[in-house]
């Protein structure tokens, strides 16, 4: 297993999108190293590399860097596992987008959302984590899309976003993301989301029930735990993440916290795809891209929180991650927060 995952049912529904399209999604899931036939078996986990192969090959297949586009209008509740059925049951869409985020993790260990209020309007932003390859737009367009859709579903009616935001370049043909989302789309933004009104999420869903509701919580967390339970390369990110500030952590001393010997430590990570120097470059990796685009945090600071004992180290590991300087890093994506367009506007 490898270490960033998302649930079979999520990839099963990429799948059934790709053949609804007229692709054919068992010879691409062969291509990019997934079983077809396995994504009915409800503890699968895919790698987060193998669903960002797959949208690639499947973009060149169709000929078509708008293939996420190409998906049902009405997304699937089991393609969100239990984690669907707990926001179908909540009061509001509101409560709904809040539970999503609580129990992500079941559907991808390899995503994150934030949902932040600003005034009568509330963003939701989405990150993903594509392991050794890049994520490509693809994904973020798939997500969003899908998921917008499920929020539609659940309403019982139209559901139109202030704006949706992608921090790739703008296509050629902008108006099918316009006609897809209904809404304004924004590229090159700082941040891939969709932006709702206030309103909007706060209006009663047909199918709310208090009961349910706790029952598929309860349900949600249990599965969160058997996840944590597997996943020692998991729990030793978040030990790695919380000790950087302190200095690179050492293999023995997680192997200690997580009350393991060395060797089996080592193992159980073997099992899981990764080792521990991996899994220390990739975390570092990731929580560089994301103090490099806070202008607040210098780069000193930067270096500092990544556990890099000096700049000059911390500069080596950005020229290998991303083949740029931290500072020429920061540089391109102040540039491309300064030129989100749906042509040439600047996003909301």
């Amino acid at each position: 297993m490898s270490e960033r995952t998302t649930s079979a049912a999520w990839v099963k529904g990429v799948a059934d999108a790709l053949s609804g399209a007229g692709l054919d999604a068992r010879a691409l899931c062969a291509e990019a190293g997934i079983d077809i036939d396995a994504l009915g078996t409800s503890e699968l986990r895919c790698a987060s590399e193998k669903l960002s192969l797959l949208w690639q090959l499947a973009a060149a297949r169709a000929n078509d860097p708008a293939i996420a586009l190409a998906i049902p209008q009405a997304s699937q509740p089991q393609n969100f596992e239990v984690v669907g059925y707990a926001m179908m049951s909540s009061d509001n869409l509101q409560a709904a987008l809040e539970r999503l985020v609580r129990y992500l993790r079941v559907i991808s260990d390899a995503a994150a959302i934030e949902l932040t209020e600003r005034g009568s309007d509330c963003r939701l932003d989405l990150e993903l984590f594509g392991g050794r390859l890049p994520v490509p737009g693809q994904r973020y367009e798939y997500d969003l899309l899908a998921l917008l859709n499920f929020c539609r579903w659940l309403m019982s009616r139209e559901l139109t976003p202030l704006a949706v935001t992608f921090t790739h370049a703008a296509p050629v043909d902008v108006q099918r993301y316009v006609a897809a989302f209904k809404c304004p789309v924004y590229f090159g933004a700082p941040h891939n989301g969709l932006l709702f009104a206030h309103a909007d999420l706060a209006q009663p869903l047909p199918t709310a029930n208090t009961m349910l509701a706790e029952l598929h919580d309860r349900f949600a967390g249990e599965h969160i735990e058997r996840l944590d339970t597997a996943r020692t390369s998991f729990k030793s990110r978040e030990l790695i993440i919380c000790r950087l500030p302190d200095g690179e952590p050492k293999r023995e001393a997680i192997a200690k916290a997580l009350c393991m010997s060395e060797r089996t430590f080592q193992r159980r990570l073997v099992e899981e795809g990764t080792s521990f120097h991996q899994l220390l470059d990739s975390t570092r990796r990731e929580l560089a891209e994301r103090y490099l685009r806070q202008r607040h945090v210098s780069l000193t600071e930067t270096a500092y929180l990544l556990g890099f004992s000096d700049q000059g180290n911390f500069t080596r590991a950005c020229k290998r991650w991303f083949a740029l300087t931290p500072g020429q890093y920061r540089m391109r994506s102040d540039a491309q927060g300064h030129s989100a367009v749906p042509g040439t506007t600047r996003s909301p």
